[in-house]
């Protein structure tokens, strides 16, 4: 057993027996530091153990406190053991339209972004590559870009999956507008209104305000920003629920940046065919690993056809272009139908440009420089952070991606340092974002797929200044939290 899950299941014997009561404040980070004699990044994981299982909650500017509902929640499960995951209906708050209006503005420095910085795109070489499809269109041409998508498209795009040791038949990919599109058609074509999936917890935001259009039901499942997918707690779930899909991020996940690695990949795929239950897989970051080889999808593992698995070229080459795909196994015929039904075909013009620099534009030169700078940015973005937060801030560091997932002192809450900051000129993803129930109040993600400059270093300083500055945050950040 790891340091964090002993202490984690120290604490939970302590509220078990009614040693720390219901309202009871647990030991700050700094002073849990001192008293069990571990580093910060011990007791941080911990507490958001605890927290995942529903045993603790931070209140802003207070602390971490035990839930009133922890006593059930004891009941419900022993120890180290999931709770019982009830499945809840989803309501998104303004709070997401909130943050996705401040990235649009062009003033406001984007840490909150989804977006890597478009400057660098090969903007100007897809562009070439689009001139010179459009000097050749004709009506055939648009017509071979209808379901399932450009047969050149579909091509590159099977060999990109060959590249990284996986066979995807060009049969089995369909092409969408965007991977948004793909993983909302594929939630659609498997689920109906009051049906129960399973997502992650902290999830995409993208995620939750599909489920919540679909009307359908929810059960969160834990992701460790070190470890990943709590798989304990997804069997609990599918043996408890009657789950009709998971939709997950298994690779650079977002917002946490956390990978599984191959193993726990492998046992989640033969858990889910243990239930027939499909996976959606969002795989959006594959193309930015920092390391020398792709990392591989949970759909390498897959030996029944039920991983869906969704892609874009928007996160790593053309993001104005919207063109997507789903890999979709053993589905891949009723997607195929669910697209003629619904927007019909994504830009043909656009799949033709993209698989025409797919091979002839020296992609894959182009990846391994923005991979090198992708991560020269997060050792910048890191370092920034450890200079100018409080010492007992904590942030991920990925494998591939541009988010860091930054746990801040106990007192600061994320909405009221997402308000403060958009004061001072300055995006940033607040946590409650992330979760259907508004939990992650003492977390943010931050982007940092923007080279380094010297405005995003006195960014990176003004948010450590509101966090650490008592007096400021007092000021600043009083009052209750109102977003229009």
């Amino acid at each position: 057993m790891k340091r964090y899950e002993k202490l984690a299941n120290q604490l939970s014997e302590l509220i078990a027996r009614g040693d720390l009561p219901a309202g009871a404040r647990i030991p700050s980070v700094r002073a849990a530091c001192k008293a069990w004699g571990v580093s910060a990044a011990t007791v941080f994981r911990a507490y958001y153990l605890l927290e995942n299982r529903g045993l603790i909650k931070a209140l802003p500017r207070s602390g971490y406190f035990v839930s009133e509902a922890a006593k059930e929640a004891m009941r419900q499960t022993a120890h180290s053991s999931p709770r019982e995951a009830a499945s809840n209906s989803v309501n998104i708050s303004d709070l997401v339209f909130k943050v996705l209006h401040t990235i649009k503005q062009a003033e406001t420095i984007a840490l909150g972004s989804a977006f890597v910085d478009p400057a660098l795109l090969p903007t100007a070489r897809v562009g070439k590559s689009c001139a010179a499809v459009n000097r050749s269109t004709d009506l055939s041409t648009m017509v071979a870009g209808l379901p399932p998508g450009h047969d050149g498209l579909r091509r590159q795009i099977s060999l990109r999956y060959l590249m990284a040791g996986l066979a995807v038949p060009i049969d089995e990919i369909i092409i969408t507008s965007g991977a948004l599109e793909a993983l909302t058609l594929s939630l659609q074509l498997l689920t109906s209104p009051g049906d129960v999936i399973v997502i992650e917890k902290p999830t995409f935001y993208a995620a939750l305000q599909a489920i919540q259009r679909l009307g359908l039901k929810v059960v969160e499942i834990p992701v460790d920003p070190v470890e990943g997918h709590d798989l304990t707690a997804l069997a609990l779930a599918l043996e408890q629920h009657p789950v009709r899909a998971c939709w997950f991020m298994t690779s650079f996940h977002n917002p946490t940046g956390v990978t599984l690695d191959d193993s726990r990949k492998e046992a989640l795929v033969d858990l889910l065919a243990k239930h027939d239950v499909p996976l959606i897989e969002d795989d959006v970051y594959s193309e930015l690993h920092f390391g020398p080889t792709p990392v591989r999808p949970a759909k390498f593992f897959d030996r029944k056809g039920l991983v869906i698995h969704c892609g874009s070229f928007a996160k790593c080459l053309a993001p104005g272009y919207r063109i997507g795909w789903a890999a979709g196994g053993r589905f891949a015929g009723a997607l195929e139908r669910a697209k003629w039904m619904t927007t019909l075909s994504a830009s043909v013009p656009a799949q033709r440009a993209i698989a025409d620099y797919l091979e002839h534009g020296g992609f894959d030169r182009f990846l391994h420089k923005l991979r090198s700078q992708l991560s020269l940015q997060q050792s910048q973005m890191l370092d920034a952070i450890s200079r100018y937060f409080p010492a007992d801030t904590m942030a991920t560091r990925a494998a591939g991606g541009y988010f860091t997932w930054v746990t801040l002192p106990d007192h600061i809450d994320s909405i009221r340092l997402f308000l403060a900051a958009l004061e001072n000129g300055i995006s940033v993803a607040p946590g409650p974002v992330f979760s259907a129930d508004g939990a992650f109040r003492q977390r943010v993600r931050l982007n940092y797929g923007y080279p380094w400059s010297a405005r995003l270093e006195r960014a990176v300083a003004t948010l450590g200044a509101l966090c650490a500055d008592e007096s400021r945050c007092a000021t600043a950040l009083a009052g209750p939290v109102r977003v229009r």
